[in-house]
């Protein structure tokens, strides 16, 4: 297969034009839009979904639209770089707000949708904001059909699609027909698709002799054509353009025409299809394109990119969201050899982790940490000082000033929070250009384990914000007694769900020195039981291991049960600086550890002077940036004697 990242003479390999909006969907399935009380928030409209869906396959792709001087869109530029998209094209509009979407799924047949586009951003798109040099930097650019239905955004497509012909690329035209965008219907008919007009239809008629493909649902075929029969319509636009014709059909897949139109609608390519439970039609189209797009434009046979557009379009269909579902090239390839025995793919725990693993926000290669989620400790502290407990909440923002002065803006930092003690320091944090955040959900001290707030753990969840990684401390020994074992496993599977049910990271630490004995073998064995019960978190939190055997033991659990989880994370255990910088040593050969989160022996004596009164909050501050950076830079040349 060609490789789409090694194209020679392009920059990008696709630029998608026209709509981009925000999709805010109704969370409760099943229920009249009317009746919907909670929304989930992602990017949405055709183009922009085809850009981060081609992106997540692997091809260089980039969005040409505008949006809104406004929060909508910041979200919208920013979720395109995080998912790789480039947004060299992506204009800012002073005036106009960007399009919302509402949208919600009633039955597996009726997909209510509101469109609020009343003078958009994306729709006051001009010639102007078509760049040649920015147009020549692709192989293809994808247009789309609503941005042909205004004379502006018409002649800014139009000439895209003459610089892309100046310099030999292809033009991609997906019909993408919405009655109500074109002015067919009143704003309650978002969900039609297809309503006659022999304007819409004579305008269409005019881009298609400049295509290269076309895309198109049986509906779009006709309204592109003008013809009431498929097969009428089909011929019609042969008659027109020579592009390769690909017909969405559905549950039955597609069908690709790349010659002659005969008179047996069946004579075409056809690609393997995928019968899924239809759970929510809206957005397969876009996965569809993008996994064609991903077949064609990489080199691949007509009948592969059918195959992996129809397998794209199931993971869509399969689930609630738009481009949040788009499959990774890995979880594409991951379905294509493995398959799933569930007919809803969204229940299928395997190709979910997948997702989820490829698609996380950013990638994490070292974590350095200042832990100051510790409630009970510093309770203690304040008891034995006799200072008002309501004081903690001063310190801990001392803590993350002290852990701002080492990052010094730079990756690779960190801190864990409390939200009992610490909800002024999680503002202070969120201040300053931090990395990551951890915040813990278990009750101090707890064996068997118990959250803090409430054991109804997913509604506390939900109120977090998408970046907090949750916590989780759990001392659990695998010679514990059953009972115990099975509580403390059932909690971390109910842990693990909600963390996933709401898309939060998941962080689990486990101690087991303090409950038995530990060797070389006792936390690989406590991870293979809990892997065992497909709990599978981003990063695990670790007590110090005696040897690198230990080490060795347990990078061949994580790796051979979850090559996927993000690493280890060592604790401190109020050791010593000098013996963490040990057992940072002893972790040379352990690729698996990415860094640590110490707390304690960070900040427990900066916390007594200052609690006691005999330190002020300057010196406690410098107090505990020196201990973070010395533990820092011991980290940092662990990591060079590994690397070396």
């Amino acid at each position: 297969m060609a490789d789409p990242n090694t194209q020679p003479t392009a920059q990008l390999d696709v630029i998608t034009i026209g709509r981009a909006s925000v999709d805010l969907y109704g969370q409760q399935t099943g229920s009249r839009l009317e009746d919907v009380a909670s929304f989930a928030k992602s990017v949405g409209g055709c183009p922009a979904n085809i850009a981060i869906g081609t992106a997540r396959l692997g091809l260089r792709s980039a969005l040409l639209t505008r949006v809104g001087d406004e929060h909508m869109g910041r979200y919208i530029s920013e979720q395109m770089r995080r998912e790789g998209v480039c947004v060299d094209g992506l204009v800012t509009d002073k005036e106009r707000l960007t399009a919302l979407v509402l949208l919600s799924v009633e039955n597996d047949r009726t997909f209510p949708l509101i469109f609020y586009r009343e003078n958009c951003a994306d729709m006051a798109l001009v010639e102007d904001d078509i760049d040649p040099d920015f147009i020549r930097s692709a192989r293809a650019i994808v247009v789309t059909g609503t941005h042909f239905s205004r004379p502006s955004t018409d002649a800014a497509q139009r000439k895209a699609m003459r610089l892309i012909k100046e310099v030999g690329g292809k033009v991609v035209f997906d019909i993408d027909y919405r009655p109500n965008l074109w002015g067919l219907a009143g704003h309650a008919a978002g969900e039609s698709r297809y309503i006659a007009s022999d304007a819409v239809s004579n305008h269409l008629k005019g881009v298609l002799a400049d295509c290269d493909l076309i895309v198109g649902t049986e509906e779009e075929v006709m309204i592109a054509s003008g013809e009431g029969e498929l097969l009428d319509a089909l011929k019609t636009i042969r008659a027109l353009s020579d592009a390769t014709i690909v017909l969405k059909r559905g549950p039955m897949g597609c069908i690709v025409y790349d010659g002659p139109i005969s008179d047996d609608l069946e004579a075409g390519i056809v690609g393997k299809g995928f019968p899924i439970e239809v759970y929510n039609v809206l957005g397969a189209g876009d996965a569809f394109m993008s996994g064609f797009l991903r077949g064609w434009l990489g080199g691949e046979s007509l009948a592969t990119s059918a195959t992996w557009a129809n397998a794209c379009g199931a993971f869509a269909v399969s689930r609630l969201l738009c481009s949040p579902e788009i499959p990774t090239f890995e979880e594409l390839q991951f379905f294509l050899s493995n398959g799933s025995k569930q007919h809803a793919l969204r229940k299928d725990e395997a190709i979910n982790h997948v997702h989820w693993a490829t698609t996380r926000r950013n990638e994490i290669p070292s974590m350095m940490a200042l832990a100051c989620d510790h409630r009970s400790q510093l309770e203690d502290v304040a008891a034995r000082t006799g200072t008002d407990p309501a004081r903690i909440r001063d310190f801990k923002v001392l803590a993350v000033k002290a852990a701002a002065k080492v990052a010094g803006g730079r990756d690779g930092y960190g801190m864990l929070i409390d939200e009992k003690h610490g909800r002024e320091a999680m503002f202070e944090f969120a201040r300053h250009p931090f990395g990551w955040l951890g915040r813990p959900v278990e009750l101090p001290g707890s064996r068997p384990l118990r959250f803090e707030f409430s054991q109804d753990i997913g509604s506390q969840l939900v109120e977090w914000p998408l970046d907090h990684t949750i916590k989780c401390l759990c001392f659990y020994h695998p010679d514990d007694p059953a009972e115990l074992k099975a509580e403390q496993q059932q909690k971390l599977r109910t842990l693990f769900e909600a963390a996933r049910k709401v898309g939060r990271e998941l962080l689990i630490e486990i101690i087991a020195g303090k409950h038995g004995k530990l060797d070389e073998d006792t936390i690989p064995r406590a991870l293979e039981e809990l892997y065992a019960l497909s709990i599978k978190p981003d990063w695990w939190k670790l007590e110090p291991q005696a040897s690198a055997g230990a080490w060795k033991k347990i990078e061949a659990v994580i790796t051979g049960n979850d090559p996927y989880c993000r690493g280890v994370v060592l604790l401190g255990l109020e050791a010593p600086l000098a013996e963490l910088e040990v057992a940072f040593a002893a972790t040379a050969d352990a690729s698996v550890v990415k860094g640590f989160a110490v707390g304690r022996s960070i900040f427990a004596y900066a916390a007594e002077e200052w609690m006691a009164g005999r330190m002020n909050d300057q010196a406690a501050v410098d107090d505990m940036a020196q201990r973070f950076e010395q533990l820092t830079k011991a980290w940092l040349a662990a990591r060079d004697s590994r690397a070396a």
